[in-house]
């Protein structure tokens, strides 16, 4: 097993409970990122498999996280080797989100939550943000007490992951094989921001499962069925959405409508009506090109 030195792991505890201080719970790491604790079950001839820490042994991943530091300095003093600390997400009292952007493959994962953002009408406010040594970034953001968040890879965007119920970040001044974790100046004593609702939306599948349109019902006696728009009345409905963006919306509506018409199949006809509007609001032909070429790409009509 690798070993650390003792300065290394005494300064990992130093960061753990000063993050253990504003409630995070939080549990060691090796230089891998993994648990430094080995499950106490590897090796049992019936293995607990369902344990999550209900033996009293410590090894259990993140369900050993802590906010108690007496418990914190028993986990790191059974792990001398640990030269970080993992906090657990989706916990009270900010029901952590990471919002991790990986550079390793190779897309731009910042592009991509801003294209989402423009698309779905959403900001990050400002909070937490962590560096990783490979140059990526941990966005921290506190979801609701009564909503939880699954653990994904790449679902929203090609290099975003997400970190919720289950999973844990690693915490800033950890060291690791490839280096240091540290956050973006400004950004260490700031709480975790809350979730936009809109990207809130994005992250519960529960909730975009529900986001296709239902079946027509039969229509009363006496009424008649209101009649789905037209490609050209869907289209002159976006393009008025373009028309009434006030400046520091312009380039956001563009998107959003040029978005929508492409997930509806009218994107290369109404590309030119969305231009000429974008260009009557403010905006350069030049820059509603690029705009509208990030939407296609994003939809997948580039």
């Amino acid at each position: 097993m690798a070993t650390t030195d003792r300065h290394t792991t005494t300064l990992a505890l130093a960061h753990a409970l000063s993050a253990a201080e504003r409630g995070l719970a939080v549990i060691p790491l090796s230089r891998s990122k993994l648990p430094a604790l080995r499950s106490p079950h590897h090796g049992d001839p019936h293995p607990t498999a369902l344990c999550h820490g209900e033996c009293g042994r410590p090894g259990h991943g993140v369900y050993d996280a802590s906010t108690d530091p007496r418990r914190i300095r028993e986990l790191f003093a059974a792990a001398p080797w640990a030269s970080g600390y993992g906090i657990a997400c989706g916990l009270p009292p900010h029901h952590l989100i990471g919002i991790d952007l990986d550079t390793k493959t190779g897309t731009d994962a910042s592009a991509g939550l801003r294209e989402l953002a423009l698309r779905h009408l959403f900001t990050i406010p400002g909070t937490v943000v962590v560096i990783t040594p490979s140059g990526g970034r941990h966005i921290w953001l506190a979801g609701p007490p009564d909503v939880v968040i699954p653990n994904s890879a790449g679902r929203l965007a090609p290099g975003i992951d997400i970190r919720g119920a289950g999973g844990y970040l690693v915490g800033p001044g950890s060291r690791t094989e490839h280096g240091v974790y540290s956050t973006v100046p400004g950004t260490a004593h700031l709480p975790p921001a809350p979730c936009p609702p809109a990207l809130l939306r994005l992250l519960t599948p529960s909730r975009r499962a529900h986001r296709h349109t239902p079946p027509h019902s039969a229509p009363s006696p006496g009424t008649h069925p209101s009649p789905d728009p037209t490609p050209h009345q869907q289209g002159q409905g976006l393009v008025q959405f373009v028309l009434a963006a006030h400046e520091g919306q312009r380039n956001t509506r563009l998107f959003w409508a040029a978005c929508r018409a492409y997930e509806n199949g009218i994107g290369e006809t109404l590309s030119p009506h969305l231009i000429d509007a974008a260009v009557c609001v403010g905006l350069t032909e030049r820059e509603a090109r690029s705009t509208i070429a990030s939407a296609a790409r994003l939809t997948g009509h580039a």
